[in-house]
């Protein structure tokens, strides 16, 4: 029909008359339909479209459509309403609506419009109209009738032929017939016998293992009411001729089983209860409040007896403060355990948001390595921890790069889930600031005792993700940093042999030489850090190391660079370099044991772009600058040349930036073909940065430089940072993560429905967030309307599971029956009205059938229908009908003839009267069209 391919739009102007303001709305048809049905008839093509669509009969009952268009002619694709421009006026008096129309048949007369002209009288809510259509020597008048109490001789269809004959005043005798179309409309709102099989999940047996519908690490989802309030069955009679059915108030052959066309549409439950919509909102919730984690729990998190403990992210500060204490009483692990004790002592342990069940369930989901704690492999165990399987390469998984979250296998994501469950079932914001705070002790645990954190992948903070993930990830570098430190120093004491893996002397350098792998695999473990008492060693302390260092620089001649390499000791190599050898002594070329670069955080990364940013662009600001992001290149270097007594700039370049060295084959003095390197030309630019560097590098090993990534104070910047989270900030925080995973799950539970629609939703969800989320703070607005869309797709597919279970699709055991009734359901949902392929005798019919029959054994006696009863006796005239549906919520008749008005001799024109019966109200709205040349 039209009025589902076509768009309307409308165009509004304001005038005065009568001593009102008046607005007029032009509402027109974008897109013209082919449909020329039923003007073939006419004969006349000089009439407007109203006129000449009077008669048509292929679309008397749109499901969507203005309401003039419903009630007057099909064919009103372009008309004019005016109406009072405030909401409080109306046209009530008489007079003033005459004088209304009568211009309005003026204006349509001088200016010879067709459009249809509509006057909106009385109040607004009644939705009453009057107005007219003129054409060469024919004029429409368009007129409605509007009660709240429906006199008993019109509601059959006998007592409204009555009305349209009387009303059309036809001279002729007899008269031409009157086809109708009538349509019942029943409504279903009992699903008694339909219990909805969304069941609330059992949050008390969570602890015991069975979580029913809901489980660590999985959103529910869902809605706990019916998503289908009601089923609107309309069963229609489209062609009728007037004599061959009988309807009065005795009797009537209007049976909804032997109705030609059946259609179906649903009306939605108002915002139907869904867990999944809940969840995310009472999250959402969290980012907006004030309050920190002491304030929520209502003490300060270390105090005792009005004295004041040092925070614990100021611990190692602690440490170092002169006590007459012994040191391992302040130690960071008994703080820990005092300040517990202090906690559950001015709380109490009843008082705590959560109760230990819950609480050493959630901790031992987020940190699975800990159940091993009591065991001898707690240490074995933790110390592979951290190693994930490679992350699976599909689209759903790395979502969380779009979306800016956490991997769907990370303790991040584990954690957002955990948090928006203990949210939703216990103790909200004071069960959150709960377990983080218990959460931000177990990483101080693990940071003290070198247990590194599971769920986060191996090396440098993912700068795709959240910024909570990026600081678990640079905690568990900086224990992995520590634990390998540590670990280096036990070794040093048990496994080192004098004189070898110590790198000492020459001896040790030709042992590292010969057995490349086995140097890889213990210097590595211990000779590319300091010792707990070489911590912060900032500078060399040996004068042997310092002798001839100074003058080493690539200029140097092979002689002379040889006889200095003799003064010097090789140090802390890893490997030769494949075949490579020194340009100017001649020995192999190795690869040296330097320091990994430092990890950094976004947020760390931008505090360095700002301070560079800082510095300016005088010469002195750049010559700072370029020392500052030179830091890891000085330290290679340094650990070149102490692995590499006597080489130069080149042999750097060759195994640092291979690109930067130009080899070419050139012809001797001798004739001979030789190969001739040389820098590049960005490293021959005066003052270049590389030049410098390596003139100012000193033959240092990597085990004695300044550290390029202080584990232990980042650690504690991290501790610190966790530990000032508010509940507000975590929310904020882990909302990516909790947007992530509800989008996993609708899209899990779409497949097992597979409805387009909800695809194409889906896609716009991901789209729109990953627009939205990629910003660090995203505008509140903005993430409503992702949850709202969440929300919508997850009632989609509730209603979805309604209807099947209504229709009983699983249980439908032929597969071809099964397959429409598919159709069927999913149909519904995006169409807001089906036909019922078949009607009562189809499949989908008879189960509509089987849902009214089983409505009405409950007795229960609608409005309607006592209605009808003082009316007109509606159950003495259909006793058969009764029995099986409801008495009708809606009754739709047309009436249509083409006859001469208004004398014998005047043109046969089309006559039309709409009838409509509610519980409500009665309309009547009724075009009839007069000759105005033979009149």
């Amino acid at each position: 029909g039209i009025f589902t391919t076509g768009t309307w739009e409308e165009k509004s102007d304001e005038i005065s008359f009568a001593d009102f303001k008046f607005s007029v709305t032009h509402h027109y048809l974008v897109q013209e339909p082919n449909d020329k049905d039923g003007k073939e008839e006419l004969g006349e093509d000089a009439l407007p479209l109203p006129m000449q669509d009077l008669l048509c009969m292929n679309n008397d009952f749109p499901p969507r459509a203005h309401c003039l268009v419903r009630w007057y002619v099909y064919g009103l694709r372009e008309f004019v309403v005016i109406a009072p421009a405030a909401n409080n006026d109306a046209v009530v008096s008489e007079s003033k609506c005459n004088l209304l129309l009568s211009s309005i048949s003026i204006a349509l007369g001088n200016t010879g419009c067709q459009v249809p002209l509509f006057v909106q009288i009385h109040q607004k809510w009644r939705r009453m109209y009057v107005g007219e259509c003129q054409g060469p020597g024919v004029r429409t008048d368009f007129e409605m009738v509007h009660l709240r109490k429906v006199p008993s001789q019109y509601t059959h269809l006998s007592g409204l032929l009555d009305i349209f004959k009387t009303k059309i005043g036809c001279p002729l005798t007899p008269l031409p017939p009157v086809s109708m179309a009538i349509r019942l409309t029943y409504v279903l709102q009992d699903w008694q016998q339909y219990f909805w099989p969304q069941q609330p999940p059992d949050i008390d047996a969570l602890v015991g293992g069975e979580v029913g519908g809901l489980e660590f690490g999985k959103l529910p989802f869902g809605a706990c009411e019916d998503p289908i309030s009601e089923l609107h069955l309309a069963t229609t009679w489209p062609h009728l001729a007037e004599g061959i059915i009988v309807d009065n108030d005795v009797y009537s052959d209007l049976d909804p089983l032997q109705a030609p066309q059946w259609s179906v549409r649903v009306r939605k439950a108002d915002n139907p209860q869904c867990l999944l919509g809940d969840f995310l909102t009472e999250f959402f919730k969290l980012c907006r409040r004030k309050e920190s984690t002491d304030e929520i729990l209502g003490r300060p998190a270390f105090e005792e007896e009005g004295k004041e403990v040092a925070d614990i992210s100021h611990a190692l500060s602690k440490l170092t403060e002169p006590a007459p204490v012994p040191i391992p009483k302040l130690s960071v692990t008994n703080m820990v355990h005092s300040a517990k004790k202090k906690i559950r002592k001015h709380r109490g342990v009843d008082e705590s948001p959560l109760n230990n069940d819950v609480l050493n369930t959630i901790l031992l989901f987020l940190f699975p390595d800990a159940a091993d704690k009591l065991a001898d492999g707690f240490e074995n165990r933790a110390s592979t921890s951290a190693g994930n399987n490679p992350p699976p390469e599909n689209e759903d998984y790395n979502l969380f790069s779009q979306f800016k979250s956490a991997p769907s296998d990370s303790l991040t994501y584990k954690l957002a889930l955990c948090l928006c469950m203990i949210n939703f079932y216990h103790g909200g914001v004071k069960g959150v600031a709960h377990l983080w705070q218990e959460f931000v002790l177990e990483m101080r645990y693990r940071w003290e005792n070198n247990y590194l954190i599971p769920g986060l992948a191996n090396g440098s903070p993912d700068l795709r993700c959240c910024l909570l993930h990026q600081k678990l990830q640079m905690l568990n570098c900086c224990i992995e940093r520590k634990k390998a430190r540590d670990e280096g120093k036990r070794g040093s004491v048990s496994d080192r042999s004098p004189g070898g893996a110590s790198g000492d002397g020459a001896k040790g350098g030709d042992h590292f030489g010969d057995n490349p792998d086995k140097e890889k695999e213990f210097g590595k473990s211990w000779e590319s850090w300091s010792d707990s008492e070489e911590e912060y060693f900032e500078c060399l302390s040996d004068t042997e190391d310092l002798k001839g260092n100074g003058q080493e620089n690539g200029k140097k001649g092979a002689k002379e660079g040889s006889k200095e390499s003799v003064n010097l000791k090789p140090e802390g190599r890893l490997h030769p370099h494949g075949k490579l050898m020194l340009l100017h002594p001649g020995e192999p070329l190795y690869v040296p044991i330097t320091q990994e670069p430092a990890p950094m955080t976004e947020d760390l990364l931008e505090e360095q772009s700002e301070v560079l940013a800082k510095l300016g662009t005088s010469a002195e600001g750049a010559h700072l600058r370029a020392r500052m992001q030179s830091a890891c290149l000085l330290s290679d270097m340094e650990s070149f040349k102490a692995a590499n007594p006597g080489c130069c700039l080149e042999d750097f370049v060759r195994w640092y930036s291979p690109r930067d060295y130009i080899e070419e084959e050139v012809v001797d003095e001798k004739g001979n073909k030789v190969i001739k390197g040389e820098l590049s030309a960005r490293m021959k630019i005066p003052s270049n940065m590389w030049v410098e560097a390596w003139e100012t590098a000193k033959p240092v090993p990597a085990r004695r430089q300044k550290r390029l990534f202080d584990d232990t104070r980042e650690a504690e910047k991290v501790l610190h940072y966790l530990a000032v989270q508010k509940p507000a900030d975590l929310a904020r925080h882990l909302l990516p993560c909790i947007i992530h995973a509800a989008v996993l799950k609708v899209k899990d539970e779409e497949a097992l429905e597979d409805i387009s629609s909800v695809k194409k939703i889906i896609k716009q969800i991901i789209s729109h967030s990953s627009k939205v989320l990629r910003f660090p703070s995203p505008e509140d607005k903005k993430l409503e309307e992702i949850i709202a869309q969440i929300m919508s797709v997850e009632a989609i597919i509730a209603r979805a599971r309604s209807l099947k279970a209504k229709f009983g699709v699983e249980k439908c055991e032929n597969e071809e029956e099964k397959e429409d009734l598919q159709r069927f359901v999913n149909s519904l949902l995006e169409q807001p009205e089906v036909s019922v392929v078949g009607a009562g005798r189809g499949p989908a019919g008879s189960i509509i059938h089987k849902l009214f029959v089983n409505a009405q054994r409950v007795p229960a006696v609608p409005p309607l229908e006592e209605e009808l009863r003082r009316s007109g006796s509606q159950e003495e005239r259909r006793p058969g009908v009764q029995s099986e549906f409801p008495p009708p919520t809606g009754r739709e008749v047309i009436l249509r003839a083409s006859l001469p008005r208004p004398a014998p001799y005047s043109k046969a024109l089309p006559q039309r009267m709409y009838s409509v019966l509610t519980r409500e109200d009665f309309r009547l709205a009724g075009a009839f069209s007069a000759d105005t040349t033979f009149f």
